[in-house]
């Protein structure tokens, strides 16, 4: 199974947001252990202070939709952020997964573009580094910080001010209850120290002819739902033979992907799960690729995941 990496969320002001005259990193570090020096960029990343920003004035408290004004037409030749808030909770570090909240405006007309974020199931966690729009906009700052941003318009579309909270580092790994597995005969599983699983196939045993899921971990947040944009970690292997042919964690970051577009079982392993939660789940050939093989996957395999739920999206917020 192919499953891309997180890209820019689909929540249309999210999304106008991160592509707004910034680059993304691609590929930042998904370990939840960033340098001395990453963390040092991090903090060094933020966009400086500029007369478009501290003209804003900002009502509401932050976790809940901000209320801003300022005078139309603002001028905004560069990126520019403020904070207007500084939090007390922990510094985010490169390579953290936050969860955050905005509130966007037109620079020219001062009009209300829209808000996403401040309600459960709205936005994917994102993974903040130096060189993405997060680590401009917020820097090192800690969780709890509002700030202002402005963007400059381009030739096809005008400037936009942001108001932005940061809410909270999402754990990389499943963080929910540890279950006992009521499923006999499934694969075993051991969790290294970051969270990454190792997975054993039961010697001897027959492959399962039907899809087979037991709840490893229990987590405490929103329930995914058909047609959800995910955020998870997860490892598949060959039942056969136990080999791997697909990691999140080898490629060091987390995968973003609907529900409806995996493989029926991976489909039925997540929906009515909650976040948090870490989900082993056995996917015999008609729930998986049946008689087509898939690059390193044979014809007729059976498939077996570890999946770590770390976010979900809900389609009407899409």
């Amino acid at each position: 199974m192919r499953i891309r990496p997180i890209a820019a969320l689909s929540a249309v002001a999210v999304a106008a947001f991160l592509l707004a005259g910034c680059s993304s990193s691609g590929s930042p570090s998904a370990s939840g252990s960033p340098s001395a020096s990453a963390s040092a960029d991090l903090c060094s990343a933020a966009a400086a202070e500029g007369a478009a920003v501290k003209s804003v004035k900002v009502t509401g408290e932050v976790g809940s939709e901000a209320s801003a004004t300022f005078d139309k037409g603002l001028s905004v030749s560069k990126i520019q952020r403020v904070v207007v808030k500084e939090g007390t909770g922990p510094k985010v570090k490169a390579g953290d997964l936050v969860e955050y909240a905005l509130t966007a405006y037109n620079t020219e007309t001062g009009a209300k573009l829209g808000a996403v974020g401040y309600g459960k199931g709205q936005v994917l966690p994102s993974q903040i580094s130096a060189d993405s729009p997060l680590g401009q906009v917020f820097g090192c700052a800690p969780v709890g910080t509002r700030v202002v941003a402005a963007f400059p318009g381009t030739e096809s579309a005008p400037g936009e001010v942001y108001v932005l909270d940061l809410l909270r580092v999402v754990p990389a790994k499943a963080w929910g209850t540890d279950q006992t597995p009521s499923a006999a005969g499934m694969p075993a599983v051991k969790l290294a120290k970051n969270g990454e699983p190792s997975i054993s196939i039961p010697k001897g045993a027959t492959a399962p002819t039907e899809t087979k899921i037991a709840v490893l971990k229990k987590g405490d947040g929103e329930t995914v739902a058909s047609g959800d944009q995910v955020l998870v970690q997860y490892k598949g292997v060959l039942w056969d033979t136990g080999k791997e042919f697909d990691s999140s964690w080898t490629r060091g970051t987390p995968a973003s992907f609907q529900t409806t577009g995996v493989v029926k079982g991976f489909q039925k392993a997540l929906e009515g799960q909650t976040v948090g939660s870490q989900v082993l789940v056995v996917i015999p050939p008609a729930d998986g690729y049946g008689d087509t093989a898939q690059g390193s996957i044979p014809a007729k395999s059976t498939l077996v995941f570890v999946v770590d739920i770390l976010g979900t999206q809900h389609a009407t917020a899409q």
